[in-house]
C-alpha cells in the first residue's frame, strides 16, 4: 500500500475497486436484505398525501444525527421549535442542523435529471451547510489532530480534481455492480478524497440519499442512514480506515448495506406511525369537531411537529382569528397542545413528536 497517513494520499485509486476485493456471498445476502427492506419502505410511501409531512419530519431527524456524527448537538425539541418558530433565539448549533435539512431539501429539488447530480450540486450542498462562500478546496487539510494524523487526503489541484470528477463519474455512467454496493463505493471515496475544507462527512451522508433518489431506488429523500452511522460510529470510522490501509472492502459495503436495511425499516414503521396517528386525527375531528374538520387543516398539522397561526394563514386555510379557534379546539381535542416560544404560540402535534423522538 502506497498510504501513509501524515502525507497526502495522492494514490487513492479511482473508483471501482476490483471485485476480488469485495464481491462474495456475504454481500450478496446482505445486498438482497437491504434491496428488500428499501422497496418496502418505497411501496408504502405513496400512503402519505403530502411529501412535506415526512420531508419536514423524517429529514429534520437525519438532519440531527447527522450532524450528531460530526459532534454538533441539538434537542428534537430546539430542533422542531427553531424550524416553526421566528424567534431569534435559536442557538449556533440548532441553526447548522436546520442548514444540514436546507441543504437536502435545496439538493433534492433541483434533481430534475440524473446529470444534475454534479459537482456543482456538491458544492451548493456544502456552501449551505457550512455557510462558507468556497468551492473545492485549494488548501490542504488533514484529519485528526496536529499531534495525531490519522489521515491526509490528496493533494488540491489536478489529483484531487480527478479523482472527484472519477466519483461522479461511476456515480453516473458505471452500471457494472448493484446501486446499493456503488453507493458504499461512492461514500468511502468521498470521504477518502475530501473535497471540501470542511462538512465532508455531512455533504457525502446528504450525497447517499440523493444518489438512491436519483437511481430511482426511493422517490423521497426520506431514508436517514445517519442514525445507524451514529450508532455505530466505531464501526464507521474503523471500517473507513481498513478500506484505506488494508483495502478491506467486504467489510465496509456490508456495513453500509445494513445500514441501508436497518434504517428503510426504521423509517417504514414511522411512515405507518405517521400514518395512523394521522388518520386517527381525521375521524377524531370529524366526530368531535365537525365544523373544523379539513383535510388542508389536518395535514399541515402533521407536516412539522410544531404549527402556529401563521402557518394556517400561509395555507390559506383560515384567517387569523379563525386559524387562533381552530388550533385551540385542537387542543382541547388532546390533538396539540400550546406553548409560548418568544412572542407567539407554537402548537405542538403530541402525536408526531412522540414517533418522531422515540429511536
Amino acid at each position: 500500500m502506497d498510504f501513509k497517513k501524515d502525507l497526502p494520499y495522492n494514490e487513492l485509486p479511482l473508483l471501482l475497486p476490483d471485485s476480488k476485493v469485495w464481491e462474495n456471498l456475504n454481500v450478496y445476502k446482505k445486498l438482497a436484505e437491504a434491496r428488500a427492506a428499501l422497496a418496502e419502505l418505497k411501496g408504502r410511501l405513496p400512503v402519505i398525501p403530502n411529501p412535506l409531512m415526512l420531508i419536514n419530519t423524517l429529514v429534520l431527524q437525519e438532519a440531527k444525527d447527522s450532524s450528531t456524527i460530526e459532534n454538533i448537538f441539538t434537542t428534537n425539541d430546539a430542533l422542531y421549535k427553531a424550524f416553526s418558530s421566528s424567534s431569534s433565539g435559536t442557538d449556533a448549533a440548532t441553526k447548522e442542523v436546520l442548514r444540514y435539512r436546507e441543504a437536502l431539501w435545496n439538493a433534492f429539488s433541483k434533481m430534475k435529471k440524473p446529470e444534475d447530480f454534479s459537482v456543482k450540486l456538491a458544492v451548493e450542498i456544502f456552501k449551505t451547510i457550512t455557510g462558507k462562500n468556497e468551492a473545492v478546496r485549494s488548501v490542504q487539510v488533514y484529519i485528526g489532530s496536529s499531534s495525531h494524523v490519522v489521515y491526509t487526503p490528496p493533494v488540491p489541484g489536478n489529483i484531487l480534481m480527478e479523482k472527484l470528477n472519477n466519483w461522479f463519474d461511476v456515480a453516473l455512467n458505471d452500471r457494472s455492480i448493484d446501486p446499493l454496493i456503488k453507493m458504499a463505493m461512492l461514500h468511502y471515496q468521498f470521504e477518502a478524497v475530501h473535497p471540501f475544507s470542511d462538512g465532508n462527512g455531512r455533504t457525502g451522508r446528504i450525497l447517499n440519499v440523493l444518489f438512491l433518489c436519483n437511481e430511482k431506488l426511493i422517490e423521497l429523500p426520506v431514508i436517514y442512514l445517519s442514525k445507524y452511522i451514529l450508532q455505530y460510529k466505531n464501526d464507521y470510522y474503523r471500517f473507513l480506515r481498513e478500506v484505506t490501509e488494508e483495502g478491506l472492502w467486504d467489510k465496509w459495503v456490508i456495513f453500509m448495506l445494513e445500514a441501508v436495511k436497518q434504517t428503510a425499516e426504521i423509517t417504514l414503521d414511522k411512515v405507518n406511525f405517521i400514518f395512523e396517528n394521522y388518520s386517527s386525527a381525521i375521524e377524531k375531528v370529524k366526530t368531535e369537531a365537525p365544523d373544523i374538520y379539513s383535510h388542508e387543516l389536518i395535514e399541515v398539522i402533521f407536516n412539522q411537529p410544531y404549527c402556529k397561526i401563521a402557518i394556517l394563514e400561509e395555507k390559506k386555510i383560515a384567517s387569523r382569528n379563525t386559524a387562533s379557534k381552530y388550533l385551540k379546539r385542537l387542543e382541547e381535542l388532546g390533538i396539540l397542545e400550546s406553548e409560548i416560544v418568544g412572542r407567539e404560540t407554537l402548537y405542538k402535534n403530541l402525536a408526531l413528536f412522540k414517533i418522531l423522538s422515540n429511536g
